[in-house]
């Protein structure tokens, strides 16, 4: 007996398509779209045909399994049956095109339609603003609109969804007004939308205020998980820590999303208390088994800094997917154990887990910060053999930006030249790289080149020119790509541009100049600015100056020991003891500890650690022989060539 008839005699009292129609929906419920496929082929080779109920059900187990094959398949048959008409056919259709991510077919289905309800219209939208297409998407929303289709809650929520995708709030916000007179902001899933995009479009004032509108008696769990979505995203641990009490004293019930939400707003050392009180509630309510919280949990040590619990959780883990692996390495990766990070690389490949593209980004993204280069090279090969790198423009972005930071500003621009495909971000990292290197003709060559092929730059782009400038010197240069920015491109100048300035007119010895462009600036200078003014001040020697960037410093940052050594250095230059004096007192008073400096480097795959006034170093005695070599070669340096910025400055011994 074939498998439809064993199945068409457990419902004799219905037809044989409609107990079809019915089995092939149980297979859909249980999560077995494959079964569905397989029935319907039995069906058609029983010589049952099937009806307008039989291929939505077949499409929607076609949009599961997301395979253009059997897509086609399934719609070469409706084509032939004479329901290829028929609006519910029709829309199934579209939704399972979508689904697979073949907006082509989708697009020819839906035109050819003779008749589109609201639903139709959804299908094509949501298809459209899930694949970025934004413009698309609401050019779709207007020929609906001038069709008199009337939208619903479910056409606003594409269309939210098309906002986030470009992350507009101006587009954001004129959705919300729209869903507001057609009535469906009151809908508790829309509003749930809402928060999750007001975040993500940086308005977290709006995304709360949207939860606080809705009625206490129709907040679900979800609504709750999407105001910690939203603390997520601006790492406000703490409130969204409050939050979670809020929850819990209205009777909601935490579950698995709960907790990957909070977890993500704890990715710092100052959250790690408020990170540990979530993993115990996680423990205590048994979902802490769950592979994604304890991945997230894994995150949340890592980005702490505390690599040992992320350990313990990574290996009591009965089972490990890639995720778990590179969250691990990649916690290692940034706390500069690149030894610890490889033998877990390795142990992932012996695993028998392929590496992704996050995996080797993070152990790329761990060589540059430390300056490890050999092992970057090494990582560099990985990427090719793994097929990472080939044609890839963010591992290509990614190596750039290592090799520069390693100071191989050679092995960066021959990758950038064998680049197939640039993006601005690559023109803008092999400038940085440039900048960083003190290269400041080939990074102005550079960004000439860029703008040339029509490249447009951007913020980041500016930020790196006007830093190869301060690290030359060129004022007249950086004043000109200064005013380009805002005259040519309308890019608004950013603490970041004004602080390069600063640095520059500070470097000139321009310090009035300095002082009457932070006093123009349109936003309030923060401790970065007053820093390159006081830094500036230290090098020419002026104290009146220096007193009032390290006022405003004392003020921004009242607990960070640099200002207060820079300043009591200044002092020292100046021969004004008191000053130093009084400045040992502010420390004191305020409990300000200067720790000492510490600086790595790695020879031969081998880290060595080096802090101010240690000499426990076995080759010590040899080092600092080439150091004072080096120094008095630097003296003579600057006794031949000694000019405004390069002056000898007085160093404090603090005890």
């Amino acid at each position: 007996m074939s498998l439809i008839h064993r199945r068409l005699n457990r419902f004799p009292g219905l037809s044989s398509v409609n107990a079809f129609n019915v089995q092939v929906r149980e297979a859909i419920t249980r999560n077995d779209p494959a079964e569905s496929l397989l029935l319907f082929r039995e069906m058609k080779r029983g010589g049952y045909e099937p009806n307008s109920f039989t291929f939505p059900f077949v499409a929607k187990a076609c949009a599961r399994l997301a395979d253009i094959g059997y897509c086609e398949m399934v719609h070469a048959h409706v084509l032939k049956s004479p329901f290829w008409s028929d609006v519910f056919v029709g829309t199934a259709t579209v939704d399972m095109f979508v689904k697979c991510d073949c907006l082509d077919y989708a697009a020819k289905v839906f035109e050819r339609m003779p008749e589109r309800d609201a639903t139709t219209w959804n299908a094509m939208l949501s298809g459209f603003s899930q694949s970025g297409h934004t413009d698309k998407a609401f050019s779709l929303f207007r020929e609906m609109r001038l069709g008199e289709i009337s939208p619903d809650s479910v056409t606003v929520m594409a269309l939210i969804q098309a906002a986030s995708f470009e992350k507009s709030l101006k587009l954001l916000k004129a959705v919300h007004a729209f869903g507001i007179r057609l009535g469906v902001d009151v809908q508790v899933t829309v509003a749930n939308t809402w928060i999750s995009t007001y975040a993500k479009c940086s308005d977290l004032d709006s995304a709360k205020s949207v939860f606080e509108a809705i009625e206490r008696s129709d907040r679900t769990v979800v609504s709750w998980n999407s105001m910690f979505k939203a603390y997520a995203v601006f790492g406000e641990a703490f409130v969204a820590f409050g939050f979670y009490r809020w929850m819990l004293r209205e009777g909601f019930k935490p579950d698995l999303s709960t907790f990957i939400n909070l977890a993500a707003s704890c990715q710092n050392p100052d959250t790690l208390t408020p990170g540990r009180l979530i993993h115990s509630q996680a423990i205590c309510l048994g979902t802490d088994q769950d592979i994604e919280v304890i991945n997230t949990f894994i995150s949340m040590y890592s980005k702490s800094g505390d690599t040992y619990s992320a350990r313990l959780l990574f290996d009591g883990m009965p089972s490990r997917t890639r995720v778990s692996w590179t969250v691990m390495i990649s916690g290692f990766a940034e706390k500069g154990d690149m030894d610890e990070a490889l033998a877990l690389f390795n142990a992932m490949t012996e695993a028998g887990v392929k590496p992704d593209l996050v995996t080797l980004l993070s152990l790329i993204s761990g060589c540059g910060k430390f300056g490890l280069l050999e092992i970057g090279k090494w990582i560099d090969a990985q990427a090719d053999t793994y097929g990472c790198k080939r044609d890839n423009v963010i591992v290509c972005n990614a190596l750039i930006d290592m090799y520069s930071k390693c100071g191989s500003i050679t092995e960066a621009r021959d990758i950038f030249d064998n680049m197939s495909e640039k993006t601005v971000v690559t023109w803008t990292t092999m400038i940085a790289g440039y900048a960083l290197n003190g290269v400041f003709l080939e990074a102005l060559e550079l960004f000439n080149k860029m703008v040339d092929l029509e490249f447009k730059p951007n913020h980041i782009t500016f930020l790196a020119v006007l830093q190869a400038c301060a690290h030359s010197g060129s004022l007249e240069k950086g004043w000109e790509y200064f005013l380009t920015m805002e005259e040519v491109y309308s890019i608004s100048p950013g603490l970041d541009h004004y602080s390069c300035m600063v640095d520059l007119l500070g470097r000139k010895g321009k310090l009035e100049e300095a002082l009457e462009l932070i006093g123009n600036m349109s936003a309030k200078p923060d401790a970065g600015i007053w820093g390159a003014l006081l830094s500036a001040c230290k090098i020419h020697r002026n104290v009146e100056v220096a007193e009032q960037a390290a006022n405003f410093l004392f003020t921004l940052e009242p607990e960070m020991a640099a200002a207060y050594v820079e300043m009591a250095n200044i002092y020292a230059a100046a021969g004004m003891w008191d000053g130093v004096a009084r400045i040992r007192s502010m420390m004191k008073l305020r409990n300000i500890k200067k720790y000492p400096g510490e600086s790595m480097i790695q020879v031969n795959g081998k880290n060595h650690t080096f802090t101010v006034g240690e000499r426990d170093h076995t080759e010590h005695e040899t080092i600092y022989l080439v150091l004072d070599d080096l120094s008095m070669f630097a003296r003579d340096e600057h006794t031949l060539h000694k000019d405004g910025y390069a002056e000898q400055s007085y160093q404090l011994c603090w005890v």
